[in-house]
């Protein structure tokens, strides 16, 4: 059965990936001009900003009931990053939204979203890192399995 925390663990790579890359397209745009890029990063900024509200949602859902123990200050900490991400998220997107809605391409505009998209990817960065400690130094969300000592092994 898939419990909040294995769906979290599966979600949180796309978000990840697709903010990460659409602020590399983002960048490329500026050197090369070409509105491929600038679609890609649009797009992938969308995306990103709708897999990041869905892995929002089920790291709420994982987290529940840690209010206490040697997980709380961490898990405060991941999850306070993990909401400044999500508003970065969707401040971004939205501005970037609002200025192709409105054709309104100035070189000021531009910018703005260059430094929401750099913003949006270190809080994206600084929400990993915390939440690869919480699995990785604290066992968060790990279920350890020990071998049985007491069986035999078949003998042949």
């Amino acid at each position: 059965m898939i419990s909040a925390t294995h769906l979290h663990a599966m979600i949180i790579h796309f978000p990840i990936a697709l903010l990460m890359v659409g602020f590399l397209s983002e960048i490329i745009t500026i050197f090369s001009k070409k509105e491929f890029f600038s679609n890609a990063a649009f797009y992938l900024l969308l995306l990103g900003a709708m897999g990041a509200t869905a892995a929002y949602l089920s790291g709420s859902y994982a987290g529940e009931g840690i209010e206490d123990g040697p997980l709380k200050i961490p898990m405060e900490l991941h999850e306070q990053a993990a909401t400044i991400t999500l508003w970065l998220a969707i401040v971004t997107a939205l501005f970037r939204v609002i200025i192709f809605y409105f054709k309104y391409n100035r070189s000021w505009t531009k910018w703005l979203g260059i430094i929401l998209f750099l913003a949006l990817v270190g809080a994206v960065a600084r929400t990993g890192y915390l939440g690869g400690q919480l699995v990785y130094s604290h066992g968060a969300g790990v279920q350890m399995s020990f071998p049985d000592f007491n069986e035999t092994p078949d003998e042949e």
